[in-house]
């Protein structure tokens, strides 16, 4: 099964969370496994924060999962997105319109904690 990971989803994973079980168990199968490098740049500055070692999650990311990158088209299908949705929810994000574009480009479930995406399909929200 294909699945795209959010930051949140990478998150509870390097923190060993309850949730981030969940995520380690997808990790662990026999999955296809995405990311794009803007959920790396969140990750990091997450991490970098925390005070945490950036290279830890960064290799965490690219060992487990193929890093799919945006064409130019897949920029501007993300730019209509975000301008629709964001009409109805002030603060959804540039971010969040990207991954659900992506995760949508790639056929894949995306796998994230934010509530953003509920009414979205083919998600897996980790409660």
């Amino acid at each position: 099964m294909k699945f795209f990971f959010d930051s949140s989803a990478w998150i509870e994973y390097l923190e060993g969370s309850e949730k981030g079980e969940k995520v380690k168990d997808i990790l662990k199968g026999d999955n296809d496994v995405f990311s794009i490098p803007l959920v790396i740049s969140e990750v990091v500055s997450k991490v970098k924060r925390s005070g945490k070692d950036t290279d830890i999650c960064f290799k965490a990311i690219i060992s487990n999962s193929k890093i799919f990158n945006l064409t130019p088209e897949i920029a501007k299908e993300v730019g209509i997105l975000h301008a629709e949705i964001k009409k109805k929810k002030r603060d959804f994000g540039l971010a969040d319109a990207t991954i659900w574009v992506c995760a949508k480009k790639l056929d894949s479930k995306l796998i994230t904690c934010d509530h953003h995406f509920k009414d979205f399909g083919n998600l897996l929200l980790l409660d």
